[in-house]
This record gives structure tokens, C-alpha cells and sequence, in this order.
């Protein structure tokens, strides 16, 4: 078996080494075009988890590598003067050069084969080996010359960042955060040899050019950078090494392989800086690319590399969508710098969402109580509730809306159940609404409620158009006021073209089978949901406009003699009202179609006027999609212009959702996704916002509101599958009796029992399984 790997950095060397070393007898070449020590930037990162993967695989190295690296437990945040500290987090670095020398030494000593100042521009160079790695980088020649076949896309980042060294020790990996006349700037930091350390500096586009830094050369970039960081660098220059301005490349490949070549490092698939990831991929891709050859190459490399692809896809894209998001935090980090500078740093090592509030907990007690000391005592100088001593946890206080007082930030959300009948809510809506009540959110909200026969989505959907569904709903909210604290909202909406469909558990969006039983559709424009599928609507006329806001009106007070104490109107997921908000359904020429400002125009008439029916003590809220995960639709400075539109029209919440507006989207899944949505609309909307999408566990809620992400949480799924989630969050985390039901109080205390048993167990258990420190 002959290997050619292209490209000398640390993941095609330690492929090389790993694979020769179990494989003496395949010849292996590393083809690498710069010289022997020559190298760009300083230094790399890795956590403890990694080395000790390093470890396992090739002592050897692993004692080389530990040898030259330094260590850190601590992360640093440097704010407004402010030195913060967490620590728990465990890393090391070393420079670049140190770890490539080490890794050519192991090369040279299995009896790998290195050649230097040897590019390979033409894949036909290679026509004698039997496989081909290509690890030569972000700007690979191979990728690019079968693009066709790895079908690369490619995506630049807002913020400007370059990579500079100093000679000014550190002690920890810090962030120093600086806020200038024209815009913040952060420098990600850290130690990676005696005397010297590893700088990262990026900031906007805007802050960028009006800093004249698009008009100087490396060496100028320097000084005004060290100008800038005068304090931080205490005297230590700013050291250039190729210290170009450039975007940071998000690459991605639909596939990693291609007849006998096979993709490695960022030549694959890039990950954010600003979560020091890497080289880390590089190497852990390396791992299991070794594996799979050794096991399969033999037999079938096509087999090789799709072990190797199936065995490292997922946590590639995992990795790569942490450092997404924290790149997005940083490209919008001027929205965090009100904050004081303990949430400030909280959000700072919260910002990917791979860190939550009970991780932290297990790293650093201490910087989570010092948060809570800052945290506690601004809620209490805002809302005059004291809680600076009992500190529930920020899931477990109040929230006001108007003179709606919330006991909780957890949020049943909307869920349709597809089991009215004639829109009547019967006993299976009294016991769903009445077991999460009594579950112990501080909010539950009814499904999508339909105005009219003709606004509903299925035949199951329930409806509030007729006193019998009136006194069904009153029942419900009834129970839930009587047995608990929650407070009730009444979601109304109208399906508009994607109405008269099966059942959700059927053929979702498809039209109901019999035609006999379809109704007429409406939407801004007379297009179908999807065309050649549904039936196409007609286009709203003012005289339906009127009749669909009087529907609006007459089920927003049926929903006041209900008992409801809140109302909300549904804008979001391709229905009627969000219809008219997306360029990609409205296509109208008057004036309620075009600009963002004539898009909102009917949703705003249909607000007014049930505000004007809704008690002015009681609050409301709308749902939007903040994105339609499809090119050409809303755009974040729509939805900041719907949702300020919407409050100065009396709303009080903005419930942010997003997607289910056209078929083809591509939404961008994982844990919390939708989360940024509303953190756009809460910090630089300046609204209040209820965050939806994937958030699962107690942890992902405290971390949401700690990090003013949102002021309210709502978990759809996690409360199908427990009525009690906010129940058995109260145990875990010891916050006390919180008006549970009497009935059910002796199951608190031994909850309470149990989970704090669990809880000492599994803290003991990550502790143990806590990655071994260097010694």
C-alpha cells in the first residue's frame, strides 16, 4: 500500500505516523511545499480531553508534546477594567513549530517519508499511490481541482482578524476586550512557550476601516494595535508573522472523498478560532482516518473513507456549529457591552452553547456565585423582588408582563394536538393543558386557536368562534387557575395557505384526502404552499382583510370571558399573518406588500384592534419567524423592524420562532438554534423575547436567562414527554416548595431526596471522568 499525504501540517504528519506506525510495511510520503521549519502563526490549543486522546495513540509524541507545552486551568475575561476568572476549563499550548518538529521527529523515526519544497499542483503528480490524503489546507489545490466532486461551499465571516505574537506572559487564556470611538475589539489570547504568546485580534468591518487599519501594512497594523493595547501588553511588543487582515473562512464539503483522495484538516471543513478548535479536528480527524485504513484499505478504500467520513461527520458538524455561534457572538458582541462584568462574562464562556449553567457549576462554583452576587442584585434594583438570598436559580424568578406577574421564566409552548372536534377543546385538551399547569411552568400556551371554520390548519385544529368551544376553554383555565400557579395565553391564528390539511401525525401540509372537506384558502398572495401539492389561495382582498380582523376580535374576547391571561397573535410559520411578513409569500404590489414597513401593515391592523378589545392590564405577544431559512426571505432587519412595530402597537413579548414559511427551507438544526433569534431581538431590539427551538434541560434555561438570550424559555417536546419538567428542575436544584399542588407535595420531599442524591453522584462521576492535568 502506497499513501501520498499532502500538506506537512499536524494532521497529515500525525496520520502519517499513526499509520506507519501500525503499518511498517505501506510506504507513507508527506508532501509538504514549505521548508522544514518554516511556519505561519504561533501557537496551538488543545484541551485536556485531546492530550489524553494524544496519550493512547502515541506515548511517544504525547510525552514530546507534553514536554513543550504550557498549561492553563483558567480563562480570563478582561472587561471595563475588570479582571474575571472561571476556572475548571483545562488547556494547553505550544507553539506551532514546536509540535510540527515533534511530530517530523516521529515521522522520521517510523520510517516515514518527508519531502520539503514540494508542492503538488497536479493530481496527475500522484498517479503511483493508492491513496491520497489531502490535508494541504484551507486553500487546498486538490479540493478545488475535484470540486466538482467534494462540492466545497465556502463562507466568509463579517469580522476582520489578524494573528500576531507578543512576548508578554500570561497566565491563563484571556480575552481582553476593548471598546473604541468606532466599535469594540477583542483579543483572544494565550501563552504558548516561556515569553511568548499567541494574539488574535479581530473586530467588525465598520470598527476595521474607520480605524484606517484597511489602509496599513502588517508592521503598521502592529503599533496601532499596540497603541490600542497598551495597557494589556504592559510594554511587550506585538510580533507579525504573516499577520495579514483577512475574513475567517467557514468551508464545508458535501463530501470528503473522491475516487482514491480523501480530505483532512480544514481542507474538509474549517472551525471558528474563537474556539481554539482547529488543530484539534486536524488531529482527531486524523486519528480516524488511521483507523479506518488500517482496518479497511486493504480490501476496499472506497470502504476506508467511508468509515472514516461516518465516524467523524457528526462531530465535525457539531463542532463547527459551536463555532458558528460563537462567531456570531462576536461579530455582534457591541450588544453584550452594556452588561455589568460578571454577566458579561458569563455570556463569554456561555456564548457556544457547548458550556450551560450546571457545567459551569462543575468547573467553577465560585465564579457562578460571584455572578450571582452581581446578577441578583441588578434583578432586584430592576423588579424590587429580593432574591439575593435564597438565589433560585435565574429559571426560578419572576417575570413581569404589564400586571401579569410570572412565577417562572419556563414556558409551556404552543403545541398543536390535532384533537378537537368541530374546534371543541374535550377532555384530552383539559388533561394536556391541566397536567402541564399543574407541571409547574409559570406560563402554558394553548395550540394554534383558530378565529373561524376557515383559519384552521387540519379538521383536529381547536377554535373559539362559538359559545361551545367558549365554555371548553373556560373549563381548562378554570382548572389551571384553581389547581396552580401558571398563567394561561391563548395563541390565536389562521392558517391561511397552508389551511384544510391532514392531521399532523398523517401527511403534514398535505390536503386533507377527501376534497368534500377542504375550505377555501386565503394568503397575501395567491400562490400554494407548495405548488402542484396544495391548493392555491386567493389573494386577501380588503373586504376579508375586514372579516378576518372582526374573527380576530370576537375570539380574542370569547378568550376574555374564557379566563385567558395573556393573548397572543400568531404572525410566524407561513400562516395568513405570516404570509404578508415574508418576501417569499408576499409578492403584492399595493401597499401592504414590498418594503418591511407595508409587509407588517394587515398583522399590525389585526394587533390594534384586539388590543383594543384586550384589557390594557392584561399583556400580549406575537410569534414571528425570524428566519425562513431560505434565501431571499426575512432578514434579521426585518424582524427588529416587525418587532418594534408590533411593541409600539401595545405588544409585550416577542415570541421568536422561525422557519415553516416555505417547504424547501434548510434550516440550520442543534441545541438551542433558534436561541440567537431571540437574543437579537432582546439585545439589540431592546425588547422582551421568549426563546424557542431545541432547548431540552434545566441548564440550557439558566443559561438562556443568565445570558439575557431571552426573557422567557419555552420547551415544546421536553413537556410532551414530562408534564413535571419544571417539577423535577425545582428538586434538582433544590429550590423548595413552589406551589405544588397539596395532593403532591410528598412527592417534592422525595424528589427533592432523590435528586440531590443523584446530583452529588453524577457531579462525583464527571469529576472522575474529568480528563487527567499534565503533570
Amino acid at each position: 500500500m502506497r499513501i501520498a499525504v499532502v500538506g506537512g501540517g499536524p494532521g497529515g504528519l500525525y496520520f502519517a505516523l499513526l499509520t506507519k506506525k501500525a503499518r511498517p510495511d505501506w510506504d507513507i510520503v508527506v508532501h509538504e511545499q514549505n521548508r522544514t521549519d518554516d511556519t505561519f502563526g504561533f501557537g496551538v490549543v488543545f484541551s485536556d480531553e485531546t492530550l489524553d486522546e494524544f496519550l493512547g495513540r502515541d506515548p511517544e509524541s504525547h510525552a514530546a508534546i507534553r514536554n513543550a507545552f504550557a498549561y492553563w486551568d483558567d480563562i480570563v475575561i478582561r472587561y471595563k477594567g475588570e479582571e474575571i476568572r472561571c476556572g475548571g476549563n483545562g488547556f494547553a499550548g505550544c507553539s506551532r513549530i514546536a509540535l510540527l518538529q515533534i511530530l517530523q521527529g516521529r515521522c522520521r523515526e517510523v520510517g516515514v517519508e518527508m519531502r520539503f519544497e514540494t508542492a503538488v499542483d497536479d493530481p496527475a503528480e500522484l498517479a503511483g499511490f493508492d491513496a491520497v490524503v489531502a490535508a494541504d489546507g484551507v486553500n487546498s489545490r486538490l479540493r478545488e481541482h475535484f470540486r466538482g466532486d467534494f462540492r466545497p461551499t465556502v463562507a466568509f465571516n463579517a469580522n476582520k482578524f489578524t494573528w500576531m505574537g507578543s512576548t508578554r506572559p500570561l497566565d491563563a487564556f484571556t480575552y481582553f476586550f476593548k471598546q473604541t470611538p468606532h466599535g469594540p475589539i477583542c483579543a483572544h489570547t494565550y501563552q504558548y512557550e516561556a515569553g511568548q504568546s499567541t494574539w488574535v485580534i479581530e473586530m467588525g468591518p465598520a470598527a476595521w476601516a474607520a480605524l484606517g487599519f484597511d489602509a496599513m501594512d502588517e508592521a503598521q497594523s502592529a503599533r496601532a494595535l499596540e497603541a490600542i493595547f497598551t495597557e494589556e501588553l504592559q510594554g511587550h511588543p506585538l510580533i507579525v508573522n504573516r499577520s495579514l487582515w483577512r475574513n475567517f473562512p467557514r468551508i464545508a464539503c458535501e463530501r470528503w472523498s473522491s475516487g482514491n483522495i480523501v480530505l483532512l484538516g480544514d481542507a474538509k471543513a474549517t472551525a471558528h478560532f474563537s474556539i481554539g478548535s482547529g488543530t484539534k479536528l486536524a488531529m482527531e480527524g486524523a486519528i480516524a482516518l488511521s483507523d479506518a485504513m488500517i482496518e479497511h484499505a486493504e480490501s476496499s478504500i472506497p470502504a476506508a473513507f467511508e468509515a472514516y467520513e461516518a465516524a467523524r461527520r457528526t462531530p465535525v458538524e457539531v463542532t463547527q456549529h459551536n463555532a458558528d455561534v460563537s462567531a456570531a457572538w462576536f461579530e455582534h458582541m457591541e450588544r453584550s457591552f452594556d452588561m455589568k462584568p460578571r454577566q458579561f462574562a458569563m455570556v463569554v464562556m456561555c456564548r457556544a452553547k457547548s458550556i450551560t449553567w450546571d457545567n459551569l457549576l462543575l468547573r467553577d462554583p465560585g465564579f457562578v456565585r460571584r455572578f450571582e452576587d452581581e446578577w441578583y442584585q441588578t434583578y432586584f434594583d430592576a423588579t424590587g423582588i429580593d432574591h439575593r438570598h435564597d438565589r433560585p436559580t435565574p429559571m426560578f424568578t419572576e417575570f413581569r408582563l404589564r400586571g401579569l406577574t410570572l412565577g417562572n421564566r419556563v414556558v409551556v409552548s404552543p403545541m398543536a394536538q390535532y384533537r378537537a372536534e368541530g374546534g371543541v377543546p374535550g377532555d384530552w385538551h383539559f388533561v394536556h393543558y391541566g397536567a402541564r399547569a399543574v407541571g409547574g411552568a409559570g406560563l402554558v400556551f394553548t395550540e394554534m386557536t383558530c378565529p373561524s371554520p376557515e383559519s384552521r390548519i387540519s379538521l383536529g385544529c381547536a377554535g373559539l368562534w362559538n359559545d361551545e368551544q367558549e365554555a371548553g376553554w373556560k373549563r381548562i383555565v378554570d382548572f389551571a387557575h384553581a389547581e396552580s400557579g401558571a398563567a394561561l395565553c391563548l395563541q390565536l391564528g389562521h392558517a391561511g395557505a397552508k389551511g384544510a390539511t391532514q392531521l399532523g401525525w398523517e401527511a403534514m401540509d398535505r390536503p386533507i384526502t377527501e376534497e368534500s372537506e377542504r375550505w377555501p384558502l386565503w394568503s397575501a398572495s395567491p400562490h400554494p404552499y407548495e405548488e402542484g401539492v396544495n391548493t392555491p389561495p386567493r389573494e386577501l382582498d380588503r373586504a376579508e382583510m375586514d372579516r378576518i380582523t372582526r374573527d380576530f376580535v370576537q375570539a380574542a374576547r370569547r378568550g376574555l370571558r374564557a379566563g385567558f391571561d395573556m393573548l397572543e397573535l400568531h404572525c410566524g410559520h407561513g400562516y395568513l399573518l405570516a404570509s404578508f411578513l415574508s418576501p417569499l409569500t408576499n409578492r403584492r404590489r399595493d401597499a401592504y406588500g414590498g418594503t418591511a414597513e407595508n409587509r407588517v401593515r394587515f398583522p399590525l391592523e389585526v394587533f390594534a384592534a384586539m388590543r383594543a378589545t384586550w384589557p390594557n392590564d392584561r399583556p400580549m405577544s406575537v410569534r414571528l419567524s425570524a428566519s425562513d431559512w431560505r434565501e431571499g426571505g426575512v432578514e434579521e432587519d426585518d424582524i427588529i423592524a416587525f418587532a418594534r412595530a408590533f411593541a409600539a402597537a401595545g405588544c409585550d413579548l416577542i415570541d421568536v420562532s422561525a422557519g415553516q414559511t416555505v417547504p424547501d427551507q434548510a434550516p440550520v438544526y442543534g441545541r438551542m438554534f433558534q436561541v440567537g433569534f431571540a437574543e437579537a431581538v432582546r439585545n439589540r431590539g431592546g425588547l422582551a423575547a421568549m426563546a424557542v427551538g431545541a432547548i431540552t434541560e434545566p441548564a440550557q434555561v439558566n443559561t438562556i436567562i443568565a445570558c439575557r438570550r431571552a426573557d422567557l424559555v419555552a420547551l415544546a417536546r421536553p413537556h410532551l414527554a414530562d408534564p413535571a419538567f419544571t417539577r423535577r428542575a425545582e428538586a434538582w436544584y433544590g429550590v423548595g416548595e413552589r406551589g405544588w399542588p397539596k395532593p403532591y407535595i410528598p412527592g417534592l420531599l422525595q424528589a427533592g431526596r432523590e435528586a440531590a442524591r443523584d446530583r452529588e453522584r453524577i457531579t462525583d462521576l464527571q469529576r472522575r471522568a474529568k480528563p487527567r492535568q499534565p503533570l
